[in-house]
């Protein structure tokens, strides 16, 4: 699989962590959020702590990629991207090859995962649950993006 450098920009269903994770007991809105987390500006995302000290600044960022049958084989796939993130963010970026959609969304709950990719199952939990905020989904060079899916049946069934 060869990921062409266009789609570093639109990657697949990327998401940043919003570990930095925080009681909101004067919180007006809240939506679909865990009590843990706050939607003041209604963008059905938890925002960022108002209180600095409360943020993460981790020093090595970890990624991981929605489970697959053979995680090994993804960790190469994954090299150039992780090698762009290390340039764009001046941190190691290490990859995480998770081994269930929960264990992913509870490691960014954790705040151990800050970018992940999750497939569309699992994206509202890693939102509500873990505070990801989604910022990407998967792109081509033709324009296309997301995933289509396709049934075959027979016509009398």
């Amino acid at each position: 699989m060869h990921i062409t450098k266009s789609l570093w920009g639109t990657a697949l269903a990327l998401v940043l962590s919003g570990t930095a994770a925080f009681a909101q007991d004067d919180c007006a809105e809240r939506g679909a959020l865990d009590v843990i987390y706050c939607d003041a500006n209604g963008d059905l995302v938890a925002d960022a702590p108002t209180d600095p000290a409360k943020l993460n600044d981790p020093s090595t960022l970890v990624f991981a990629y929605t489970p697959v049958e053979d995680p090994a084989v993804y960790a190469d796939i994954w090299a150039p991207f992780i090698a762009h993130l290390e340039d764009v963010t001046g941190r190691d970026v290490q990859f995480f090859a998770v081994q269930s959609n929960s264990a992913e969304v509870e490691a960014m709950r954790s705040g151990r995962l800050h970018i992940a990719g999750f497939s569309t199952g699992p994206t509202p939990f890693a939102v509500n649950l873990a505070g990801a905020v989604p910022f990407a989904i998967m792109g081509g060079d033709d324009g296309q993006f997301g995933y289509k899916l396709q049934v075959f049946t027979q016509a009398d069934s």
